[in-house]
């Protein structure tokens, strides 16, 4: 990587010099947005002659890959196109998913993002509940199944939230529809993909783990204990359903945080930051109150279940106050987020530098896709988790 003014002396081939200490800078918009085109002068005799108005990042690749390198002064608006030539047919695939498919794939994204984090969870729920069955301790913890979600939370967030908004729960789509204006129309088929999601991974799951999960039966069997333990949240059919009572409270702890991440004056949850503080909080929440099964997603517990009455037939289905426990994180988080906007939110305060910078990006982007590859305007989200 090239010297960009921090003090190196090593000049490597191929990169350049900007000549300004960035360190110097409190605030790294003072140099992006706020000063006028940099003049970037190349120090090296290899560099392109052509390159004397060029973003940062154009050196950030190899020496190949700039050739002819793409020109930019430092305040405009860089998009990928302008910065990275793709295959014609992700191209033209992107043009016609935009006018033509974009709630499938924003549905789509929601579906793998609940897949993400419920494999990851469901992975680590069978190798606890397995390996106690089986007597093989030490192959699992229920810190490892609060970390494996909160892991799944992050990567669920990271890869799919850009495209559909990053929902991943219904409840968290139906807040959006009371207080955001969120369509109903789509809040339906979000809902739909994110159960869908959750059974998809159940099934990957038992796939996965189907010869295990036998002998654990086998054994529940020869010890004369399947009748009372398998339909249990310490049973085979707990790795999916959900076999709990409601636990509002603690429904109602999740919903303030994301809440919290949500707020675009919060100096404490940048949008970067947000996944993770999620994330976290899901696994603080298994690791203190999940002893005895966790229902804190509307789609992780109904897709598990449908799961696992697939699997069991209904002998699965929880009994009949099941879907209290199924439904109560929805209530719960749509009471948090009313009490953060009613008593926390404060509309004096002012957006962070890093929500600035989101939102000035996302909403570049909607514009960009607006004018050259979808007729139909499209509202600017206020924030993606």
């Amino acid at each position: 990587m090239g010297s960009l003014g921090l003090g190196s002396d090593a000049i490597v081939p191929g990169t350049c010099s900007i000549g300004l200490d960035l360190r110097s800078l409190r605030n790294p918009s003072d140099f992006i947005g706020s000063w006028p085109p940099i003049s970037i002068k190349p120090t090296d005799s290899q560099v392109p002659n052509s390159l004397s108005h060029c973003h940062p990042r154009a050196f950030f690749c190899r020496r190949n890959d700039w050739n002819p390198a793409p020109q930019f002064a430092l305040h405009q608006n860089v998009h990928l196109v302008d910065f990275e030539r793709r295959p014609a047919i992700f191209r033209s695939w992107e043009r016609m998913r935009y006018r033509r498919a974009r709630w499938f794939i924003e549905c789509l994204a929601e579906m793998f993002g609940v897949f993400f984090y419920c494999y990851a969870g469901l992975g680590a729920t069978a190798t606890f509940i397995v390996s106690n069955i089986l007597k093989a301790n030490g192959f699992g913890s229920l810190f490892n199944i609060g970390f494996a979600y909160g892991v799944g939370i992050v990567v669920a967030i990271i890869v799919c939230a850009a495209t559909s908004g990053g929902h991943f729960s219904p409840a968290v789509t139906l807040v959006h529809v009371l207080f955001n204006g969120f369509p109903p129309v789509k809040a339906v088929r979000y809902i739909i993909a994110q159960i869908l999601g959750s059974f998809l991974a159940s099934m990957s799951v038992y796939w996965q783990w189907n010869v295990l999960i036998k002998e654990a039966e086998a054994a529940l069997r020869a010890g004369g204990l399947y009748d009372a333990q398998n339909f249990t949240s310490l049973g085979p059919a707990g790795i999916f359903a959900f076999y709990a009572n409601p636990q509002s409270l603690l429904d109602f702890f999740i919903g303030v945080a994301i809440s919290a991440c949500l707020d675009p004056t919060n100096f404490f949850t940048p949008p970067a930051a947000a996944p993770w503080v999620i994330g976290l909080t899901y696994g603080t929440a298994i690791w203190g109150f999940a002893s005895n099964g966790l229902a804190a997603n509307t789609a992780r517990d109904v897709g598990g279940r449908l799961a696992a009455m697939a699997i069991w037939g209904t002998k699965a289905n929880g009994g009949r106050y099941a879907a209290i426990a199924a439904l109560t994180n929805i209530l719960a988080t749509v009471l948090a987020y009313a009490f953060y906007e009613f008593v926390l939110k404060d509309s004096s305060r002012l957006l962070t530098a890093a929500e600035k910078e989101f939102y000035h990006g996302r909403a570049a982007g909607l514009e960009h896709r607006e004018r050259y590859s979808d007729p139909v305007p499209v509202l600017i989200p206020r924030r993606v988790v």
